[in-house]
């Protein structure tokens, strides 16, 4: 069962209709079933059936999970979302997976507390909980456990890489959620160091990168909620940072639309209205679902990861380049929505599969990185594992 009719589910629907041996059923649920209906049309299965629900009420989910009767719920809805859905799937002891870590709604802030607090709970109901299975989070969590096995006696340093040097026509639009989107570039950076976390001002720190098969890019310092997992289950690392690109149009816009208080989360009176500005905005921006058949170029996600083997210093690349125009000829999403979805349809393989099922509440790392990387070669998102002497420190800042 899919919760979520946006772009990454999607995405997830197509590649769950590719594994029929798998995923016998498919559902797809949202608040608006017309959204489910053109998504199962596209597939063109009859195995994809499609219902409404409100993924806000822990009551009607119950309901619509007890109908169906699924083995895995995947929550690929808004992260406000999350706790609700857990506690359905808890009442009725089905196994959960997401994309993105829990976030209220009226404060921009995500981590995995609130999600953590379930473990005993999941475990004691004997159901698992699969946290952050997307792309970041997810396979870059995926891809330092697969370093740490396979390279690596002791991990260093981590510097996670995301770069979408995809063009859609629009002066301004994001390729997720908008008020996720804007939320998660706006507030203040953070980044691991020697036990610590310290934080800048957002977009203060930048670096240029030479993208494989992109090319040079500018990209910036944020905080991105693997590091808070990794941190924690990846020992000895020193430092841990994350870096996203973007281009000057969409800075351009941002720094506009902070400047005039559209990015505010705290209702407003306008016309005898109370009104989020940032969810105001949303309803302005097209839609992220709508940009596919606009979006040419590719993205690049990865981790640059430096320590020791066997006593010798040790650096490597892994990485991924997706393309736009070929994810959209596929699943009619572009990559972002792409690099998203695949990797949910594999952690629900997973599970189904019994390579990663256990009781209680995990995250993509606390698991054998191997079935998963294999399948990400299998599903449509190859991966390069390559060695590497790029200092991200040394790299210019324009």
């Amino acid at each position: 069962m899919i919760i979520g009719a946006g772009g990454v589910g999607r995405v997830v629907t197509h590649k769950c209709a590719q594994v029929p041996e798998v995923f016998s059923d498919i559902w797809l649920a949202s608040r608006t079933e017309s959204k489910c209906n053109r998504i199962a049309n596209e597939v063109g299965s009859d195995r994809v059936k499609t219902a409404q629900v409100d993924a806000d009420k822990v009551a009607d989910l119950v309901g619509l999970v007890r109908k169906i009767e699924p083995e895995v719920v995947i929550n690929v809805a808004l992260p406000y979302q999350d706790l609700s859905i857990m506690d359905a799937c808890l009442e009725t002891g089905i196994d959960y997976l997401d994309t993105a870590n829990y976030e209220p709604p009226d404060e921009a802030k995500f981590e995995y507390k609130w999600q953590w607090a379930y473990h005993d709970r999941f475990k004691e109901a004997g159901i698992m909980a699969l946290l952050g299975s997307g792309f970041d989070p997810g396979v870059t969590n995926v891809y330092t456990a697969y370093a740490w096995k396979h390279h690596f006696d002791r991990i260093d340093t981590v510097d996670i890489l995301d770069c979408n040097a995809g063009d859609h026509g629009y002066p301004f639009a994001t390729n997720f959620n908008p008020e996720i989107n804007i939320r998660e570039v706006t507030a203040n950076g953070r980044y691991y160091e020697h036990g610590q976390w310290l934080e800048t001002r957002a977009m203060e720190l930048s670096r240029v990168f030479d993208f494989p098969e992109i090319g040079p890019r500018k990209m910036y310092l944020l905080y991105h909620e693997e590091m808070e997992s990794l941190t924690k289950h990846i020992p000895g690392i020193r430092r841990m940072r994350f870096w996203m690109t973007f281009g000057d149009s969409y800075l351009k816009h941002l720094e506009v639309i902070r400047n005039i208080g559209l990015d505010a989360i705290e209702p407003i009176e306008f016309q005898g209205h109370r009104i989020v500005p940032l969810q105001f905005l949303e309803a302005l921006l097209p839609d992220p679902a709508s940009l596919g058949p606009r979006t040419k170029g590719k993205t690049n996600i990865g981790c640059i990861i430096k320590g020791e083997k066997d006593g010798k210093p040790v650096s490597r690349y892994i990485y991924n380049v997706s393309d736009h125009e070929q994810c959209y000829r596929e699943t009619y999403a572009q990559a972002v929505s792409y690099t998203t979805g695949v990797p949910a349809m594999i952690g629900a393989k997973m599970i189904l599969g019994g390579q990663w099922r256990q009781p209680g509440v995990w995250n993509m790392e606390q698991l054998d990185p191997d079935p998963f990387m294999d399948d990400l070669n299998r599903y449509g998102l190859p991966w390069h594992d390559i060695e590497c002497d790029i200092e991200v420190d040394d790299l210019p800042t324009t």
